[in-house]
């Protein structure tokens, strides 16, 4: 009898947070409200091209989710979200009259005027 073994590699994280970014989580978390547990990234379907950016604290973790560890605490990706957001990059921009969380995203085919929402 043969025994085989099975040998697993770690798998690229759906996107990449610039150092930028995992600064701002690292701040989120440092202010979160009780029982936060991390920050999560999903796409919900909203504004005129289809799919939006949304991030907001989470206080349990889903099944599907993927969880990626960083410095400053525990970011998510919602499960259902993924696949519109492998390769993509999530950055931390501030000037003098926004901040906010930017993304380049590989799989957006277009967006809204505004830039509040994507299609895929």
């Amino acid at each position: 009898m043969t025994t085989t073994t099975t040998t697993t590699r770690a798998r690229p994280a759906a996107l990449t947070l610039t150092p930028s970014a995992e600064a701002r989580i690292a701040h989120l978390m440092a202010s979160a409200p009780e029982g936060a547990i991390g920050v999560k990234l999903s796409t919900p379907r909203r504004g005129c091209s289809g799919l939006a950016y949304s991030v907001d604290y989470v206080s349990e973790e889903a099944k599907f989710d993927e969880k990626i560890e960083t410095p400053g605490g525990v970011f998510y990706v919602d499960g259902g979200s993924v696949l519109y957001l492998i390769g993509s990059t999530m950055d931390w921009v501030e000037d003098d009259f926004t901040a906010g969380f930017v993304f380049n995203n590989p799989n957006a085919k277009g967006s809204c005027g505004c830039g509040e929402s994507f299609t895929v």
